[in-house]
């Protein structure tokens, strides 16, 4: 490959601070940098219409904890034994307790999903009494609170450049300074000159299934419920200049969902759902024919209580959801109505009602008999057999002895019999780049690496467990301490 030269001759593109990535940590980004006086440009990977990244799908919930004093105290406890930086979580707590106050200075309307406090992930830990849940107007979910991300920035002349994905980081050759991006729109690759900074915003690599096998672990492969378009860029680029890593083992799953060729994104089935009675009978079994888990249980964004630790649900591929008739003729085995997901809210598959659309897909699976079903996805005949005699005993008895369910406990009764095909599946990861309490990434030394910054679930801060909108709420709050020191940077000119 010809060599580049670090500063081109002519650039395509000029601002102060160029933002990759527009979801919530870029809008906060964009917005903070614009009010400071800096000229912005955010590089948006996704078509217009699709942007958004995992923040237009994600619950539209954001984290505002109401003492900085119990958020760092619940951080600190989050973390466990993956500690971080005494620094970084008092940063984090400061700026969390901002997000309301930021958003009502906008123009925003916060408000608590009802009753609070509610969606306290991990009660028992010390300064879990910080935790409140807010949404933006007085209607939760379905991108609502995204909407008013996007009005932030459209409201504002902050030019959004859609597909038109980051693909390097411009370093000079002799100071390393970040002096802006080559991106790529169509098949041509454009300079994009940063003055003062490029801030990294562009998710995590939920979509990359080479990065999935190298750094999760549990899962030989795992699909996305959120963007397609997280496909670990940023680690790439950042990697690329020196950036050291961290938190790459930690995400938000696995739960357990169909994935099909068709669609980009996977489907969460209701009869999976915790909460969801639905009639019939059902087990999940994985390629021995055997079943591994309470297929009800309410995992914590995917973790699940192991001898004392919190560690990610197992999920033993290929997995098959096995039910009878009662359960197919029941109503759709997925849920279309938009309130969470890339499938829901801008796949919009419109499922049918009675199964029969995807039965002819060949996404369920059917036959007679037991034995004749399992010899259609490939398990043991006699081995699934003997499983679903033994979870209809169970169910005789009202006693799961094997994994404690207590939720949809119906035998597997008259044929035939239908099995779906599940694939472990994630809304998000949360490693990347390391950065540090300013936002910036730094490297393995933890030296900053010049004029770069981040915000988001591209490198997040969360180490090992996770509470709820913490997310977004860390997008506002770093996003903001990004872009108030990306903007505060001297011109490089």
């Amino acid at each position: 490959m010809e060599h580049q030269p670090s500063v081109p001759h002519k650039w395509d593109v000029e601002a102060d601070v160029v933002v990759v990535g527009f979801g919530a940590a870029g809008m906060a980004t964009a917005v903070t940098a614009h009010e400071l006086g800096a000229k912005v440009v955010i590089l948006e990977k996704a078509p217009e219409g699709q942007e958004g990244g995992n923040t237009r799908v994600a619950g539209q919930g954001y984290l505002n904890t109401s003492s900085v004093e119990s958020a760092i105290a619940y951080l600190t406890a989050l973390c466990g034994p993956f500690t971080v930086p005494e620094a970084m979580v008092k940063v984090w707590a400061e700026e969390m307790c901002q997000n309301n106050a930021w958003l009502r200075s906008l123009g925003g309307n916060p408000q608590e999903h009802q009753p609070p406090p509610v969606g306290i992930e991990y009660p028992d830990l010390p300064g879990a009494d910080c935790v409140h849940k807010f949404h933006d107007g007085p209607t939760y979910g379905y991108s609502y609170t995204w909407q008013l991300f996007e009005r932030l920035v459209k409201e504002r002349p902050i030019p959004i450049l859609y597909e038109t994905p980051g693909r390097e980081l411009i370093q000079h050759d002799i100071t390393k300074e970040i002096l802006g991006v080559r991106a790529q729109r169509g098949n041509d690759a454009i300079t994009v000159k940063a003055r003062k900074g490029v801030v990294l915003t562009c998710g995590g690599f939920e979509n990359n299934q080479e990065m999935i096998r190298n750094y999760l672990p549990g899962v030989p492969y795992c699909y996305t419920s959120g963007t397609p378009y997280n496909e670990g860029d940023g680690i790439t680029m950042a990697m690329s200049v020196g950036a050291d890593l961290w938190h790459m083992n930690n995400y938000a799953g696995p739960s357990m969902a169909l994935k099909v060729p068709e669609v980009r994104t996977t489907f969460s089935m209701q009869a999976l759902h915790y909460s969801k009675e639905t009639p019939g009978g059902m087990i999940v079994v994985g390629p021995d024919a055997r079943r591994f888990t309470d297929e009800k249980f309410r995992t914590r964004h995917g973790k699940i209580p192991v001898n004392g630790r919190w560690l990610p649900l197992t999920t033993p591929c290929p997995m098959f959801l096995i039910f009878d008739h009662t359960l197919f003729s029941s109503g759709p085995l997925y849920d279309k109505h938009p309130s969470h997901g890339w499938t829901q809210i801008v796949e919009r598959y419109d499922w049918s009602q009675d199964n029969s659309a995807e039965l002819a897909k060949g996404w369920i699976k059917t036959a007679g008999s037991l034995e004749a079903l399992a010899a259609v996805v490939g398990l043991d005949p006699a081995t699934l057999a003997d499983t679903v005699s033994r979870w209809n005993r169970h169910c005789d008895a009202k006693n799961d002895s094997d994994f404690g369910r207590t939720l949809m406990m119906a035998p597997i009764a008259g044929g035939p019999y239908y099995a779906v095909e599940l694939s472990p599946s994630m809304l998000n990861t949360q490693g990347g780049p390391r950065r540090n309490e300013k936002g910036q990434i730094v490297r393995p030394d933890g030296t900053p690496i010049a004029r770069l910054y981040s915000s988001g679930e591209l490198g997040s801060i969360y180490s090992y467990l996770y509470q709820g909108t913490g997310n977004l709420g860390e997008c506002l709050a770093f996003g903001r301490v990004s872009g108030r020191n990306a903007a505060a940077e001297i011109p490089w000119e």
